[in-house]
């Protein structure tokens, strides 16, 4: 090749690799809370990033967000984010959340484990304010989604034995006990405020439908049975509904970001189910538990490509 063809040759790869660039999208999060009283939606932080799963403080105070690994603070009163230093966890997923009495974080680590390269996340707790990260489950992969309402439990989804079931373990770590045995995935446990119930998302009807069981694991039933994949059931302080994300599109066993969804809510009292309001999400959008404690708003993430 002489020269001038070389010379042709790079240009031509340079302006592919600009057009490649430039037709990039870049990716915006967008922090908003939602008032179920006057069915209003409000962006109060927002990035040109990537960052997931809201939890709201017990006190009201500010939200815990992951982004990156890791996990930041965001005052109401002043939105800028803070890092809440986690220690060696510093690869953090979007399953984490605030024990009951607001002292303590559980969070949901990708660990790194040698000649293990995915599904290694494990539960580990910390002050709420950042600290030493505790070990709770060390089998893996384990996934954080509820505290019980008294905080002596943690509820989570696990696989064991190449089936994800939810599992209930002690806050101080111990003995795990598995609480669903159908096959299939069962995903997204987390308890009522009065601790009757556990709320989680299952296949056990051959769709993604809510269901709630007993928090022994008895007493299993299905709520939600419609052409939606719906996931992760958050039910309100005031025990009078609970929110939950649905899949405009059946998505099987999958819960995949970057998705047409609603935001939907599920009246205990009359079984009505009302749709708050559509955007782009799914995956990070409302994973964690996120109302505030007077159960008149909940958090959660839209995402835009630009």
């Amino acid at each position: 090749m002489n020269k001038i063809s070389f010379k042709i040759l790079m240009l031509l790869t340079i302006l592919v690799m600009h057009k490649g660039k430039a037709q990039e999208k870049q990716l915006t999060s967008k922090l908003e809370i939602y008032n179920i009283t006057s069915g209003t939606r409000e962006v109060i932080y927002e990035e040109k990033d990537h960052f997931e799963a809201p939890n709201w403080s017990t006190d009201g105070s500010y939200l815990i967000f992951n982004q990156n690994g890791l996990l930041y603070k965001l005052p109401l009163q002043n939105p800028k984010k803070i890092h809440i230093p986690t220690g060696q966890a510093d690869r953090c997923n979007n399953d984490h959340g605030i024990s009951p009495d607001g002292r303590t974080l559980a969070i949901s680590n990708n660990d790194k484990i040698e000649g293990v390269s995915g599904g290694t996340s494990r539960i580990y707790t910390l002050p709420v304010e950042g600290g030493t990260p505790k070990l709770i489950t060390p089998d893996y992969p384990s996934y954080w989604h509820g505290w019980s309402p008294d905080g002596k439990y943690l509820v989570y989804t696990a696989r064991r034995n190449g089936d994800y079931d939810i599992y209930r373990i002690p806050a101080v770590g111990g003995e795990e006990t598995r609480l669903t045995t159908a096959p299939g995935l069962d995903d997204g446990p987390e308890y009522s405020p009065d601790g009757k119930y556990i709320y989680y998302n299952s296949m056990e009807s051959g769709k993604m439908e809510i269901w709630r069981m007993s928090p022994d694991g008895s007493q299993k039933e299905q709520l939600t049975n419609d052409s939606y994949s719906n996931w992760f059931a958050h039910p309100s302080p005031t025990r009078e509904h609970f929110v939950y994300i649905a899949y405009l599109e059946d998505q099987g066993d999958r819960h995949p970001p970057m998705k047409e969804v609603a935001l939907r809510l599920f009246d205990l009292k009359t079984k009505n189910i009302q749709t708050l309001c559509t955007f782009t999400g799914g995956q990070g959008t409302i994973n964690v538990p996120s109302w505030s404690p007077d159960g008149e708003r909940f958090a959660f993430v839209s995402y835009e490509e630009n």
